[in-house]
């Protein structure tokens, strides 16, 4: 099965989605299940990975509804607020939906840096196995000093990295990203999304060879078992289409094996989520 495993779906609100800036113009509107489903069957996907973008349990009512309106929609990563003192209340009511597959907080936007080491933070994360449930984890590249530590508290829990996350691409920072990448990767409960690169590069300007070093760097660490493709769409469109981001993807992993790629636009995505 070829499944994207990131992307989106929102109803456009000028000031919940106030994270959609005006330099971001192409994105400001709603984006649903029947604009996607076309794009993917374009590209030769048979399914999905919904993942929030408001952080409300309101995100997760309305993207468990376009779930059981769309088969192709396989999974949903929604959000809870994992600091809540009824946090195992909310997991056990969210376990009874087959499709809701795991959680994810924008600890990208938070300005305490290391939220995810606060203990009530850690204490939700500490229930999720339990249910079955993954992890998201969407941060910035300053914040993955903090992740060894983070993940290693919760060794039977799976985490992913969102988009690799986001180096400087655009300044062609790769140093301390790399190093710190690196150091996640050992953790093998730990895999990796190759997923909304082109926003952290130049929107405008960027060639594919921009991604190559990140690339190398992502493949090499996590090797192929632990990483997925997903095309952040529609967030992607500020830099390129649909096909141009799978592109940079399908044409760095074409010198790969037929099962390599069939792992890394599909298969990992199956087994993490349990699609």
């Amino acid at each position: 099965m070829k499944i994207d495993s990131h992307q989106h779906f929102w109803q456009f609100d000028a000031v919940r989605d106030s994270w959609i800036t005006d330099d971001m113009k192409v994105i400001q509107r709603s984006f649903l299940p029947k604009d996607l489903l076309p794009i993917l069957h374009a590209n030769g996907f048979d399914g999905c990975v919904t993942v929030q973008s408001d952080q409300s349990e309101n995100e997760n009512e309305f993207q468990l509804n376009n779930a059981a309106h769309n088969e192709f929609i396989k999974g949903i990563v929604g959000w809870v607020n994992l600091q809540a003192n009824d946090i195992d209340e909310r997991l056990a009511f969210y376990s009874s939906f087959p499709k809701m597959k795991g959680f994810r907080h924008v600890l990208q936007g938070e300005p305490v840096r290391d939220l995810m080491l606060q203990p009530a933070f850690m204490n939700g994360i500490g229930k999720l196995a339990q249910y079955n449930f993954t992890y998201d984890i969407l941060i910035f590249s300053d914040q993955l000093a903090y992740i060894p530590k983070f993940v290693a508290a919760f060794p039977n829990q799976k985490f992913v990295i969102d988009h690799i996350a986001k180096p400087a691409i655009k300044n062609q920072d790769i140093a301390d990203w790399k190093k710190a990448i690196e150091a996640v990767a050992q953790y093998p409960n730990v895999y990796c999304k190759v997923s909304g690169m082109v926003t952290e590069a130049d929107w405008k300007n960027w060639k594919p060879a921009d991604f190559t070093p990140y690339l190398d760097v992502i493949t090499a660490a996590f090797g192929t078992n632990r990483i997925m493709y997903g095309s952040d769409w529609p967030v992607c469109l500020v830099a390129a289409d649909y096909t141009n981001m799978l592109q940079i993807a399908k044409d760095y992993y074409q010198s790969f094996s037929l099962h390599e790629q069939d792992l890394i636009f599909g298969g990992n995505a199956v087994e993490f989520y349990q699609l």
